[in-house]
């Protein structure tokens, strides 16, 4: 396990962001399980990264993957957007493995965990009415984590900080800056499916895609 990641690293877990953390896939399987074609990507830094949003602009909303592999773990980190929230991108991602999400946007944080399609645990920090009831849960330690930084502008940072510790890999600013399997995707092409008898989790029902999404 890694030992104690600085929260203040991870300044682009702040604000408006979604990551999913999956064990044993590669970026490609990522890339597919999230919807999108995994041979449009290539390796760009953020900055190069970046500038495929903008060359993507047009109807519909589109967001930014990046994705790698760190130890037993694949990352994607999303900007401008929330797939890695949905119930059907997760059911997707943590078939036959388990994923983590962490989202953050205007209003709204969630932490979810799935195990082999279906939702383990599911809250929004700092709501009571979303602790889940189940004994072994996140929640306190997510709690904690943020109340160590009350006051600071640190968004969900804190909460990639402790997932990052449990899972024994680090993705600090500079880390993530470099040049990643990068692409962007459609919203309407993410996975869309029923959720069916999938989700099984306390708390919120995940973030689902827009009407007609």
């Amino acid at each position: 396990m890694a030992a104690g990641t600085d929260a203040r690293s991870l300044n682009w877990a702040t604000s408006w962001m979604c990551v999913t953390f999956t064990r044993g896939l590669g970026p490609e399987e990522v890339f597919a399980r999230y919807g999108a074609d995994p041979e449009q990507a290539r390796p760009l830094d953020a900055d190069e990264a970046s500038d495929l949003l903008s060359d993507d602009s047009g109807d519909g909303a589109v967001s930014l993957l990046r994705s790698g592999r760190l130890g037993d773990w694949a990352f994607c980190v999303e900007e401008d957007g929330a797939v890695g929230s949905w119930s059907e991108a997760l059911t997707e991602l943590s078939r036959g493995t388990e994923t983590y999400s962490v989202l953050t946007t205007e209003g709204l944080d969630v932490f979810q965990y799935w195990r082999d399609g279906e939702c383990v645990e599911n809250f929004e920090p700092g709501m009571e009415h979303t602790r889940p009831e189940r004994t072994e849960s996140w929640w306190d330690r997510v709690e904690a984590a943020l109340a160590a930084h009350e006051g600071e502008d640190t968004g969900m940072a804190p909460v990639v900080a402790l997932l990052l510790d449990h899972l024994g890999i680090a993705l600090d600013d500079t880390a993530l800056a470099g040049p990643w399997p990068s692409l962007t995707l459609a919203e309407d092409d993410a996975p869309s499916a029923p959720r069916g008898d999938t989700y099984a989790g306390e708390g919120p029902v995940p973030p689902q895609p827009p009407l007609g999404g």
